[in-house]
């Protein structure tokens, strides 16, 4: 099987695929696993990287992407340019809050307000946001395992939330 790691985007063939020094036939999204690969070194690929079929749907560079998040414990108002940590699978990168979409009662999914200024604690909003580094993230609908974070800020978990819709990186470095 051949597999494509993202962001980088290298491409290897896997030789075998193991989890708790057990092998395995294959894995499934959200597996964390160990890689025996082919012309790769391990200096190439780092923590928060995800692996895929290369030719069955190849993990991608995202540019930016609309999340649902739900502020859980935040002292202040969360605005646009806010960058916290998100914590998503594996990966630990910044991602900037670039703009607020929608206000949202975050039990029924009811639009409360568009173009919201800000979100407290204890409310839910759809946010566009860009990672500051190298990233790749999954809809939740497609990989729940992949489409969750945490959103981490003063030592602590501030929001939770799922992403929505996913805008990759063309080959050509231009979105989808």
């Amino acid at each position: 099987m051949n597999v494509t790691f993202a962001p980088v985007m290298l491409s290897t063939e896997v030789k075998s695929v193991e989890m708790h020094h057990e092998t395995l036939e294959s894995a499934s999204p959200g597996d964390n696993v160990g890689f025996n690969v082919k012309n790769i070194s391990l200096k190439q690929i780092r923590r928060g990287m995800v692996a895929g079929d290369a030719k069955k749907d190849p993990p991608a560079k995202t540019d930016h992407f609309n999340a649902q998040v739900i502020v859980l414990d935040h002292p202040n108002k969360i605005m646009a340019g806010y960058t916290p940590v998100l914590d998503c699978h594996t990966a630990h990168i910044a991602c900037r809050f670039d703009k607020l979409m929608t206000l949202m009662n975050k039990r029924t999914g009811e639009v409360i307000e568009q173009n919201p200024k800000s979100v407290k604690s204890g409310q839910a909003c759809i946010v566009d946001m860009i990672p500051t580094k190298p990233m790749c993230v999954e809809t939740f609908k497609d990989y729940p395992p992949l489409g969750r974070f945490a959103v981490r800020d003063m030592r602590k978990t501030v929001a939770v939330g799922v992403i929505k819709q996913n805008f990759r990186c063309a080959p050509d470095g231009k979105s989808k």
